[in-house]
Protein backbone atom coordinates (compact mmCIF):
# COMPACT_ATOMS: atom_id res chain seq x y z
CA UNK A 1 0.00 0.00 0.00
CA UNK A 2 1.25 3.64 -0.44
CA UNK A 3 1.36 6.45 1.42
CA UNK A 4 -1.21 9.22 0.53
CA UNK A 5 -0.52 13.22 0.88
CA UNK A 6 -3.76 15.87 0.25
CA UNK A 7 -2.70 19.07 -0.73
CA UNK A 8 -5.87 21.55 -0.10
CA UNK A 9 -5.98 24.85 -0.43
CA UNK A 10 -7.36 28.25 1.04
CA UNK A 11 -7.87 31.89 1.48
CA UNK A 12 -8.23 32.21 -2.79
CA UNK A 13 -8.20 30.24 -5.27
CA UNK A 14 -4.82 30.45 -8.45
CA UNK A 15 -2.10 29.62 -5.25
CA UNK A 16 -0.47 27.15 -7.05
CA UNK A 17 -1.55 23.89 -5.20
CA UNK A 18 -0.72 22.21 -8.55
CA UNK A 19 2.71 23.64 -8.58
CA UNK A 20 3.76 22.87 -4.67
CA UNK A 21 1.88 19.46 -5.40
CA UNK A 22 4.51 18.83 -8.39
CA UNK A 23 7.45 20.55 -6.28
CA UNK A 24 7.04 18.11 -3.73
CA UNK A 25 6.62 15.16 -5.82
CA UNK A 26 9.80 15.65 -8.12
CA UNK A 27 11.64 16.42 -4.41
CA UNK A 28 10.21 12.83 -3.18
CA UNK A 29 11.40 11.60 -7.08
CA UNK A 30 14.81 13.11 -6.84
CA UNK A 31 15.12 10.76 -3.31
CA UNK A 32 14.15 7.81 -5.09
CA UNK A 33 10.46 7.25 -4.43
CA UNK A 34 8.05 6.15 -7.45
CA UNK A 35 5.34 9.27 -6.90
CA UNK A 36 2.41 10.30 -8.83
CA UNK A 37 -0.26 13.14 -8.41
CA UNK A 38 -3.78 12.98 -8.73
CA UNK A 39 -6.40 16.13 -9.42
CA UNK A 40 -9.65 16.41 -7.87
CA UNK A 41 -11.84 19.35 -9.24
CA UNK A 42 -15.46 20.29 -7.65
CA UNK A 43 -16.83 21.53 -10.65
CA UNK A 44 -19.84 19.20 -12.36
CA UNK A 45 -18.64 18.99 -16.00
CA UNK A 46 -17.73 15.46 -16.29
CA UNK A 47 -14.36 16.71 -17.91
CA UNK A 48 -13.05 19.83 -19.12
CA UNK A 49 -12.97 18.56 -22.71
CA UNK A 50 -16.14 20.79 -23.46
CA UNK A 51 -15.00 24.16 -21.21
CA UNK A 52 -14.58 27.23 -22.79
CA UNK A 53 -10.47 27.75 -22.23
CA UNK A 54 -11.53 31.41 -20.86
CA UNK A 55 -13.30 29.29 -18.17
CA UNK A 56 -10.52 26.98 -17.49
CA UNK A 57 -7.68 27.41 -19.67
CA UNK A 58 -6.34 24.76 -21.92
CA UNK A 59 -7.59 21.18 -21.86
CA UNK A 60 -4.66 18.94 -20.82
CA UNK A 61 -4.85 14.90 -23.08
CA UNK A 62 -3.05 12.02 -21.72
CA UNK A 63 -1.74 8.92 -23.48
CA UNK A 64 -4.52 7.45 -22.51
CA UNK A 65 -7.14 9.80 -24.16
CA UNK A 66 -8.45 11.30 -20.99
CA UNK A 67 -9.28 15.53 -21.63
CA UNK A 68 -8.03 16.69 -17.80
CA UNK A 69 -7.24 19.80 -15.92
CA UNK A 70 -4.01 21.77 -17.16
CA UNK A 71 -2.34 21.30 -13.65
CA UNK A 72 -1.61 16.95 -15.00
CA UNK A 73 0.31 19.30 -17.64
CA UNK A 74 2.62 20.38 -14.34
CA UNK A 75 2.85 17.16 -13.29
CA UNK A 76 4.10 15.53 -16.23
CA UNK A 77 6.56 18.30 -16.61
CA UNK A 78 7.99 18.05 -13.63
CA UNK A 79 8.25 13.82 -12.94
CA UNK A 80 8.40 12.99 -16.77
CA UNK A 81 6.53 10.40 -16.23
CA UNK A 82 2.80 10.03 -18.00
CA UNK A 83 -0.52 10.44 -15.99
CA UNK A 84 -3.99 8.38 -17.11
CA UNK A 85 -7.73 8.48 -17.10
CA UNK A 86 -7.59 7.90 -12.99
CA UNK A 87 -5.40 11.01 -12.35
CA UNK A 88 -8.08 13.44 -12.93
CA UNK A 89 -11.74 13.12 -11.31
CA UNK A 90 -14.20 15.63 -11.28
CA UNK A 91 -17.62 15.92 -9.53
CA UNK A 92 -19.71 15.11 -12.26
CA UNK A 93 -17.81 11.72 -12.98
CA UNK A 94 -18.04 10.94 -9.44
CA UNK A 95 -22.31 11.79 -9.34
CA UNK A 96 -22.06 10.31 -13.04
CA UNK A 97 -20.68 6.68 -11.58
CA UNK A 98 -22.89 6.29 -8.46
CA UNK A 99 -25.97 7.13 -10.41
CA UNK A 100 -25.31 4.88 -12.81
CA UNK A 101 -24.68 2.20 -10.34
CA UNK A 102 -28.35 3.47 -8.96
CA UNK A 103 -29.81 2.96 -12.11
CA UNK A 104 -28.41 -0.54 -12.43
CA UNK A 105 -29.93 -1.37 -8.59
CA UNK A 106 -26.85 -1.84 -7.42
CA UNK A 107 -27.56 -0.21 -4.08
CA UNK A 108 -30.40 -2.75 -3.27
CA UNK A 109 -33.09 -0.12 -3.10
CA UNK A 110 -31.54 1.87 -0.62
CA UNK A 111 -31.58 5.90 -0.19
CA UNK A 112 -28.71 6.87 -2.32
CA UNK A 113 -26.86 9.78 0.25
CA UNK A 114 -23.68 12.15 -0.10
CA UNK A 115 -22.39 10.37 2.63
CA UNK A 116 -22.06 7.80 2.24
CA UNK A 117 -22.12 6.95 -1.12
CA UNK A 118 -20.54 9.66 -3.28
CA UNK A 119 -17.52 10.05 -0.24
CA UNK A 120 -17.06 6.33 -0.77
CA UNK A 121 -16.80 6.37 -4.63
CA UNK A 122 -14.44 9.46 -3.79
CA UNK A 123 -12.66 7.52 -1.86
CA UNK A 124 -12.22 4.28 -4.04
CA UNK A 125 -10.88 6.98 -6.47
CA UNK A 126 -8.46 8.61 -4.52
CA UNK A 127 -6.95 5.45 -3.08
CA UNK A 128 -6.99 3.35 -6.60
CA UNK A 129 -3.57 4.70 -7.98
CA UNK A 130 -1.87 3.54 -4.41
CA UNK A 131 -3.46 0.07 -4.63
CA UNK A 132 -1.21 -2.19 -6.93
CA UNK A 133 2.66 -1.49 -5.56
CA UNK A 134 3.48 1.10 -8.55
CA UNK A 135 3.85 4.24 -6.43
CA UNK A 136 5.30 4.82 -2.99
CA UNK A 137 3.31 8.42 -2.51
CA UNK A 138 0.04 9.22 -4.00
CA UNK A 139 -0.14 13.12 -4.01
CA UNK A 140 -3.90 14.19 -3.98
CA UNK A 141 -4.43 18.11 -5.14
CA UNK A 142 -8.06 18.83 -4.13
CA UNK A 143 -8.91 21.54 -6.09
CA UNK A 144 -11.17 24.76 -5.11
CA UNK A 145 -10.61 26.30 -1.76
CA UNK A 146 -11.70 25.32 1.86
CA UNK A 147 -14.95 26.89 2.53
CA UNK A 148 -16.38 26.10 -1.12
CA UNK A 149 -19.72 23.98 -1.51
CA UNK A 150 -18.36 22.45 -4.30
CA UNK A 151 -15.38 21.05 -2.59
CA UNK A 152 -16.78 19.73 0.77
CA UNK A 153 -17.62 16.04 -0.27
CA UNK A 154 -13.99 15.74 -1.43
CA UNK A 155 -12.72 17.13 2.04
CA UNK A 156 -14.95 15.40 3.95
CA UNK A 157 -13.63 11.82 2.45
CA UNK A 158 -9.67 13.15 3.17
CA UNK A 159 -11.49 13.71 7.05
CA UNK A 160 -12.50 9.55 6.03
CA UNK A 161 -8.90 8.47 5.42
CA UNK A 162 -7.47 10.38 8.02
CA UNK A 163 -9.62 8.65 10.50
CA UNK A 164 -9.41 4.81 8.23
CA UNK A 165 -5.73 4.66 7.27
CA UNK A 166 -2.88 4.40 9.83
CA UNK A 167 -1.66 7.87 11.20
CA UNK A 168 1.71 7.24 9.48
CA UNK A 169 -0.24 7.13 6.36
CA UNK A 170 -2.07 9.86 5.32
CA UNK A 171 -1.23 13.27 6.36
CA UNK A 172 -2.64 16.91 5.00
CA UNK A 173 -0.69 20.02 3.76
CA UNK A 174 -2.44 22.89 3.30
CA UNK A 175 -1.62 25.79 0.93
CA UNK A 176 -2.79 29.51 1.81
CA UNK A 177 -1.75 32.79 1.56
CA UNK A 178 -0.47 35.73 3.83
CA UNK A 179 -0.69 38.52 2.41
CA UNK A 180 1.27 42.11 2.66
CA UNK A 181 -0.88 45.57 3.51
CA UNK A 182 1.76 47.75 1.71
CA UNK A 183 0.17 50.98 4.17
CA UNK A 184 0.96 48.83 7.40
CA UNK A 185 4.11 47.48 5.73
CA UNK A 186 3.55 44.38 7.52
CA UNK A 187 2.27 40.30 6.75
CA UNK A 188 -1.12 39.40 7.88
CA UNK A 189 -1.50 35.77 9.13
CA UNK A 190 -5.50 36.53 10.27
CA UNK A 191 -6.15 34.52 6.66
CA UNK A 192 -4.25 32.26 7.13
CA UNK A 193 -5.34 31.03 10.86
CA UNK A 194 -9.53 31.55 9.48
CA UNK A 195 -8.82 28.96 6.78
CA UNK A 196 -7.21 26.07 8.87
CA UNK A 197 -9.84 26.81 11.69
CA UNK A 198 -12.09 26.51 8.61
CA UNK A 199 -10.64 23.23 7.86
CA UNK A 200 -10.24 21.95 11.21
CA UNK A 201 -14.24 22.47 11.81
CA UNK A 202 -14.83 19.87 8.82
CA UNK A 203 -12.23 17.12 11.05
CA UNK A 204 -9.16 17.58 8.94
CA UNK A 205 -6.50 19.10 10.29
CA UNK A 206 -3.32 19.97 8.46
CA UNK A 207 0.34 18.68 9.10
CA UNK A 208 1.91 21.41 6.92
CA UNK A 209 1.04 24.74 6.03
CA UNK A 210 2.76 26.41 3.03
CA UNK A 211 2.29 30.16 2.80
CA UNK A 212 2.32 32.05 0.02
CA UNK A 213 3.82 35.38 0.55
CA UNK A 214 5.77 38.13 -1.84
CA UNK A 215 8.08 39.25 1.50
CA UNK A 216 10.14 36.60 3.43
CA UNK A 217 8.80 35.37 6.83
CA UNK A 218 10.49 35.65 10.00
CA UNK A 219 10.42 33.14 12.72
CA UNK A 220 8.24 35.23 14.76
CA UNK A 221 5.46 34.92 11.60
CA UNK A 222 6.11 31.42 11.42
CA UNK A 223 5.71 30.86 15.35
CA UNK A 224 2.23 32.70 15.23
CA UNK A 225 1.30 30.15 12.65
CA UNK A 226 2.27 27.32 14.08
CA UNK A 227 0.68 28.40 17.76
CA UNK A 228 -2.94 29.79 16.45
CA UNK A 229 -3.07 27.38 14.04
CA UNK A 230 -1.73 24.06 16.13
CA UNK A 231 1.21 22.86 14.04
CA UNK A 232 4.61 22.00 14.95
CA UNK A 233 6.48 25.51 14.49
CA UNK A 234 9.09 23.83 12.20
CA UNK A 235 5.78 22.62 9.95
CA UNK A 236 5.44 26.27 8.35
CA UNK A 237 6.80 26.34 4.97
CA UNK A 238 7.70 29.55 3.41
CA UNK A 239 6.69 29.73 -0.37
CA UNK A 240 8.07 32.95 -1.84
CA UNK A 241 7.54 34.22 -5.19
CA UNK A 242 9.60 32.27 -7.59
CA UNK A 243 10.84 33.80 -10.78
CA UNK A 244 9.76 30.99 -12.80
CA UNK A 245 7.97 28.07 -11.46
CA UNK A 246 10.77 25.59 -12.16
CA UNK A 247 12.38 27.01 -9.28
CA UNK A 248 9.78 25.69 -6.60
CA UNK A 249 11.21 22.49 -5.61
CA UNK A 250 14.70 24.30 -4.77
CA UNK A 251 12.86 26.53 -2.52
CA UNK A 252 10.82 23.90 -1.11
CA UNK A 253 14.00 21.90 -0.66
CA UNK A 254 15.22 24.75 1.51
CA UNK A 255 12.28 24.82 3.88
CA UNK A 256 12.78 21.09 3.80
CA UNK A 257 9.02 19.80 3.01
CA UNK A 258 10.15 16.97 1.51
CA UNK A 259 12.12 15.80 4.84
CA UNK A 260 9.03 17.16 7.07
CA UNK A 261 6.76 14.68 4.68
CA UNK A 262 8.97 11.70 4.93
CA UNK A 263 9.26 12.20 9.00
CA UNK A 264 5.10 12.17 9.31
CA UNK A 265 4.87 9.22 7.20
CA UNK A 266 7.65 7.71 8.74
CA UNK A 267 9.96 6.78 5.55
CA UNK A 268 13.39 6.53 6.92
CA UNK A 269 14.98 5.00 4.40
CA UNK A 270 16.11 7.49 1.37
CA UNK A 271 18.97 8.71 -0.42
CA UNK A 272 19.88 12.42 -0.61
CA UNK A 273 18.35 14.30 -3.82
CA UNK A 274 19.74 13.97 -7.77
CA UNK A 275 19.00 17.24 -9.04
CA UNK A 276 21.59 17.68 -11.20
CA UNK A 277 20.11 17.61 -14.52
CA UNK A 278 16.98 19.78 -12.84
CA UNK A 279 19.85 22.32 -11.71
CA UNK A 280 21.58 22.12 -15.32
CA UNK A 281 18.13 22.90 -16.52
CA UNK A 282 17.55 26.03 -14.27
CA UNK A 283 20.83 27.39 -15.32
CA UNK A 284 20.13 27.83 -18.65
CA UNK A 285 16.78 29.13 -18.32
CA UNK A 286 18.45 31.80 -16.22
CA UNK A 287 21.30 32.78 -18.23
CA UNK A 288 20.58 32.85 -21.92
CA UNK A 289 23.16 33.58 -24.21
CA UNK A 290 20.93 35.45 -26.88
CA UNK A 291 17.06 36.18 -27.13
CA UNK A 292 14.12 35.45 -29.65
CA UNK A 293 10.50 36.52 -30.89
CA UNK A 294 8.08 34.09 -31.03
CA UNK A 295 4.32 34.94 -32.36
CA UNK A 296 1.69 33.26 -31.09
CA UNK A 297 -0.78 33.54 -33.08
CA UNK A 298 -4.20 32.85 -30.90
CA UNK A 299 -7.55 33.72 -30.02
CA UNK A 300 -7.29 32.88 -26.03
CA UNK A 301 -4.31 35.46 -25.74
CA UNK A 302 -5.88 37.16 -23.18
CA UNK A 303 -5.55 33.90 -20.79
CA UNK A 304 -2.44 32.69 -21.01
CA UNK A 305 -3.24 29.56 -19.08
CA UNK A 306 -5.12 29.01 -22.92
CA UNK A 307 -1.57 27.75 -24.12
CA UNK A 308 -0.42 26.75 -20.95
CA UNK A 309 1.57 23.86 -22.71
CA UNK A 310 3.05 25.77 -25.54
CA UNK A 311 4.25 28.31 -23.63
CA UNK A 312 6.45 25.88 -20.87
CA UNK A 313 7.17 24.07 -24.25
CA UNK A 314 9.17 27.25 -25.39
CA UNK A 315 10.63 27.57 -21.93
CA UNK A 316 12.08 24.10 -22.19
CA UNK A 317 13.55 24.71 -25.91
CA UNK A 318 14.67 28.10 -25.17
CA UNK A 319 16.98 26.38 -22.23
CA UNK A 320 17.77 23.87 -24.97
CA UNK A 321 19.30 26.42 -27.15
CA UNK A 322 20.48 28.50 -24.42
CA UNK A 323 18.10 31.12 -25.80
CA UNK A 324 15.33 33.48 -24.18
CA UNK A 325 12.12 33.18 -25.43
CA UNK A 326 9.92 36.47 -25.39
CA UNK A 327 6.63 35.26 -26.77
CA UNK A 328 4.49 37.89 -28.17
CA UNK A 329 0.83 37.53 -28.62
CA UNK A 330 -0.80 38.94 -31.55
CA UNK A 331 -4.71 38.32 -31.28
CA UNK A 332 -5.61 36.30 -34.96
CA UNK A 333 -8.86 38.49 -35.19
CA UNK A 334 -6.74 41.53 -35.09
CA UNK A 335 -4.66 40.42 -38.38
CA UNK A 336 -5.58 42.19 -41.40
CA UNK A 337 -3.83 42.31 -44.75
CA UNK A 338 -3.50 45.99 -43.95
CA UNK A 339 -1.52 45.58 -40.62
CA UNK A 340 0.28 42.57 -41.22
CA UNK A 341 3.52 43.52 -41.75
CA UNK A 342 3.75 46.18 -38.99
CA UNK A 343 2.06 43.13 -36.64
CA UNK A 344 5.01 40.47 -37.32
CA UNK A 345 7.74 43.25 -37.41
CA UNK A 346 10.37 41.65 -35.16
CA UNK A 347 9.71 38.42 -35.12
CA UNK A 348 11.87 35.14 -35.55
CA UNK A 349 9.26 32.63 -35.82
CA UNK A 350 5.39 32.60 -35.81
CA UNK A 351 3.30 29.76 -33.98
CA UNK A 352 -0.12 29.01 -35.55
CA UNK A 353 -1.99 27.74 -32.16
CA UNK A 354 -4.46 25.05 -31.94
CA UNK A 355 -8.50 26.13 -31.18
CA UNK A 356 -12.09 25.45 -33.04
CA UNK A 357 -14.60 27.30 -34.55
CA UNK A 358 -14.70 30.13 -37.28
CA UNK A 359 -13.60 33.19 -35.09
CA UNK A 360 -10.10 34.09 -35.99
CA UNK A 361 -9.58 32.20 -38.76
CA UNK A 362 -8.81 34.42 -41.81
CA UNK A 363 -5.48 36.07 -39.53
CA UNK A 364 -4.38 32.88 -38.96
CA UNK A 365 -4.19 32.12 -42.65
CA UNK A 366 -2.61 35.12 -43.66
CA UNK A 367 -0.47 34.63 -40.52
CA UNK A 368 0.91 31.40 -42.72
CA UNK A 369 1.11 33.08 -46.00
CA UNK A 370 3.15 35.55 -44.55
CA UNK A 371 5.64 33.28 -42.92
CA UNK A 372 5.41 31.33 -45.96
CA UNK A 373 6.11 34.19 -48.13
CA UNK A 374 9.04 35.79 -45.97
CA UNK A 375 10.89 32.73 -45.16
CA UNK A 376 10.01 33.09 -41.55
CA UNK A 377 10.00 29.53 -39.43
CA UNK A 378 6.59 28.46 -39.12
CA UNK A 379 4.97 26.08 -36.86
CA UNK A 380 1.19 25.08 -36.89
CA UNK A 381 0.00 22.72 -34.07
CA UNK A 382 -3.16 21.21 -35.02
CA UNK A 383 -5.62 23.66 -36.45
CA UNK A 384 -2.84 25.76 -37.02
CA UNK A 385 -1.56 22.84 -39.23
CA UNK A 386 -5.04 22.58 -40.84
CA UNK A 387 -4.75 26.56 -41.68
CA UNK A 388 -1.40 26.04 -43.62
CA UNK A 389 -3.08 23.73 -45.45
CA UNK A 390 -5.95 25.76 -46.52
CA UNK A 391 -3.16 28.47 -47.42
CA UNK A 392 -1.64 26.60 -49.31
CA UNK A 393 -5.08 25.58 -51.18
CA UNK A 394 -6.00 29.12 -51.80
CA UNK A 395 -2.43 30.51 -52.93
CA UNK A 396 -0.50 27.91 -54.60
CA UNK A 397 -3.55 25.23 -55.51
CA UNK A 398 -5.45 28.40 -56.45
CA UNK A 399 -8.73 26.40 -55.42
CA UNK A 400 -10.41 29.69 -54.54
CA UNK A 401 -12.62 29.28 -51.33
CA UNK A 402 -10.91 26.20 -50.11
CA UNK A 403 -11.93 25.50 -46.31
CA UNK A 404 -12.68 23.11 -43.54
CA UNK A 405 -16.04 21.80 -43.55
CA UNK A 406 -15.43 23.15 -39.56
CA UNK A 407 -16.14 26.40 -40.88
CA UNK A 408 -17.49 26.06 -44.21
CA UNK A 409 -19.84 23.51 -44.64
CA UNK A 410 -20.14 24.16 -48.42
CA UNK A 411 -17.05 24.95 -49.40
CA UNK A 412 -16.01 23.67 -52.66
CA UNK A 413 -12.69 22.35 -51.78
CA UNK A 414 -12.86 21.10 -48.60
CA UNK A 415 -9.21 20.93 -47.94
CA UNK A 416 -9.66 20.04 -43.78
CA UNK A 417 -13.01 17.16 -43.45
CA UNK A 418 -14.38 15.76 -40.82
CA UNK A 419 -12.57 12.35 -40.02
CA UNK A 420 -14.85 9.53 -41.06
CA UNK A 421 -15.27 8.01 -38.07
CA UNK A 422 -16.37 11.39 -36.46
CA UNK A 423 -19.50 11.83 -38.90
CA UNK A 424 -22.33 9.91 -36.98
CA UNK A 425 -21.22 11.77 -33.49
CA UNK A 426 -23.60 14.23 -31.52
CA UNK A 427 -22.19 13.83 -27.87
CA UNK A 428 -19.46 16.87 -27.69
CA UNK A 429 -17.70 15.65 -24.58
CA UNK A 430 -14.63 12.53 -24.98
CA UNK A 431 -16.02 12.07 -28.30
CA UNK A 432 -12.78 13.73 -30.60
CA UNK A 433 -10.08 11.58 -32.11
CA UNK A 434 -8.24 11.57 -28.63
CA UNK A 435 -5.00 10.07 -26.65
CA UNK A 436 -1.67 9.02 -28.69
CA UNK A 437 -1.27 7.37 -31.56
CA UNK A 438 1.15 6.44 -33.98
CA UNK A 439 3.00 8.16 -37.01
CA UNK A 440 5.08 6.91 -39.58
CA UNK A 441 8.21 9.71 -40.92
CA UNK A 442 8.96 9.30 -44.45
CA UNK A 443 13.41 9.28 -44.78
CA UNK A 444 15.44 12.46 -45.88
CA UNK A 445 12.45 15.33 -44.40
CA UNK A 446 12.70 17.77 -41.93
CA UNK A 447 10.37 15.55 -39.61
CA UNK A 448 13.12 13.18 -39.82
CA UNK A 449 15.91 15.44 -39.29
CA UNK A 450 13.83 16.69 -36.06
CA UNK A 451 12.78 12.68 -34.47
CA UNK A 452 15.74 10.66 -35.86
CA UNK A 453 12.98 8.52 -35.95
CA UNK A 454 10.78 6.54 -38.39
CA UNK A 455 8.19 5.55 -35.74
CA UNK A 456 6.80 7.97 -33.21
CA UNK A 457 3.65 8.21 -31.13
CA UNK A 458 1.93 11.98 -30.54
CA UNK A 459 -1.25 12.84 -28.71
CA UNK A 460 -3.92 13.92 -30.81
CA UNK A 461 -7.12 15.89 -29.96
CA UNK A 462 -9.49 16.87 -33.25
CA UNK A 463 -12.32 15.75 -35.40
CA UNK A 464 -11.01 17.24 -38.58
CA UNK A 465 -8.08 15.93 -41.37
CA UNK A 466 -6.43 16.54 -44.31
CA UNK A 467 -8.46 15.62 -46.63
CA UNK A 468 -6.58 12.66 -48.70
CA UNK A 469 -8.50 13.26 -52.05
CA UNK A 470 -6.69 16.59 -52.42
CA UNK A 471 -3.34 15.25 -51.69
CA UNK A 472 -1.46 14.27 -54.88
CA UNK A 473 -2.14 18.22 -55.65
CA UNK A 474 -0.24 19.03 -52.77
CA UNK A 475 2.64 17.02 -53.17
CA UNK A 476 2.79 17.49 -56.69
CA UNK A 477 3.01 21.22 -55.98
CA UNK A 478 5.53 21.09 -53.58
CA UNK A 479 4.02 20.53 -50.19
CA UNK A 480 5.41 17.96 -48.78
CA UNK A 481 3.35 14.98 -46.44
CA UNK A 482 6.49 14.11 -44.04
CA UNK A 483 3.65 11.97 -41.63
CA UNK A 484 1.31 9.47 -42.03
CA UNK A 485 -0.75 7.72 -39.62
CA UNK A 486 -0.05 3.70 -40.48
CA UNK A 487 -3.68 2.59 -40.28
CA UNK A 488 -5.92 5.21 -41.47
CA UNK A 489 -3.11 7.43 -43.79
CA UNK A 490 -4.22 10.50 -42.02
CA UNK A 491 -1.86 13.10 -42.79
CA UNK A 492 0.07 13.82 -39.40
CA UNK A 493 2.56 16.50 -40.73
CA UNK A 494 3.05 18.66 -43.88
CA UNK A 495 6.14 20.30 -44.37
CA UNK A 496 7.78 22.80 -47.15
CA UNK A 497 11.36 21.71 -48.10
CA UNK A 498 12.34 24.94 -49.82
CA UNK A 499 12.18 26.94 -46.72
CA UNK A 500 14.07 27.58 -43.80
CA UNK A 501 11.34 26.32 -41.37
CA UNK A 502 7.86 25.80 -42.54
CA UNK A 503 6.28 22.61 -40.91
CA UNK A 504 2.41 21.28 -39.30
CA UNK A 505 1.52 18.99 -37.00
CA UNK A 506 -2.04 17.57 -36.31
CA UNK A 507 -1.32 16.76 -33.33
CA UNK A 508 -0.40 18.22 -30.26
CA UNK A 509 3.80 18.31 -29.50
CA UNK A 510 3.50 19.97 -26.62
CA UNK A 511 1.44 17.58 -24.71
CA UNK A 512 5.00 15.85 -24.36
CA UNK A 513 7.28 18.36 -23.49
CA UNK A 514 8.94 18.12 -20.04
CA UNK A 515 12.48 19.45 -18.48
CA UNK A 516 14.17 16.95 -18.84
CA UNK A 517 13.21 16.04 -22.39
CA UNK A 518 11.80 18.85 -24.29
CA UNK A 519 9.86 18.56 -27.42
CA UNK A 520 12.07 18.19 -30.63
CA UNK A 521 9.83 19.96 -32.75
CA UNK A 522 10.22 23.11 -30.14
CA UNK A 523 13.96 22.67 -29.75
CA UNK A 524 14.02 22.57 -33.82
CA UNK A 525 11.78 25.40 -34.30
CA UNK A 526 13.36 27.63 -31.39
CA UNK A 527 16.83 26.72 -33.13
CA UNK A 528 15.38 27.75 -36.49
CA UNK A 529 14.41 31.20 -34.87
CA UNK A 530 17.58 31.82 -33.50
CA UNK A 531 19.41 31.59 -37.07
CA UNK A 532 16.90 33.84 -37.97
CA UNK A 533 18.06 36.56 -35.15
CA UNK A 534 21.20 35.81 -36.05
CA UNK A 535 20.66 36.97 -39.96
CA UNK A 536 18.82 39.90 -38.65
CA UNK A 537 21.41 41.15 -35.92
Amino acid sequence: MAKYVFVTGGVTSSLGKGIIAASLAKLLQARGFTATIQKFDPYINVDPGTLNPYEHGECYVTEDGAETDLDLGHYERFLGTPTSQANNVTTGRIYQTVINKERAGEFLGKTVQVVPHITDEIKRRMLLLGQDGKFDIVITEIGGTVGDIESTPFIETVRQIQWELPEEDVMVVHLTLIPYLSAAKELKTKPTQHSVRMLSETGVHPDVIVCRTEHPLNDDIKNKIALFCNVKAGNVIESLDASTIYEVPLLMQKEQLDLIVLKKLNIQNYKEPDLKKWNLFLDKLKHPKSSVNIGLIGKYIELQDAYKSILESFIHAGAMNEVKVNVVNVHSENITEENVNEQFAGLHGLLVAPGFGARGIDGKILAVKYARENNLPFFGICLGMQMAVIEFARNILHLKGAHSVEMDTHTEHPVIDMMEDQKGITMKGGTMRLGSYPCIIAKDTLAYKIYGSININERHRHRYEFNNTFLKSFQENGMVTSGLNPTLGLVEIIELPNHPFFIGVQYHPELKSTVEHPAPLFVHFIAAAKLQAAKKA
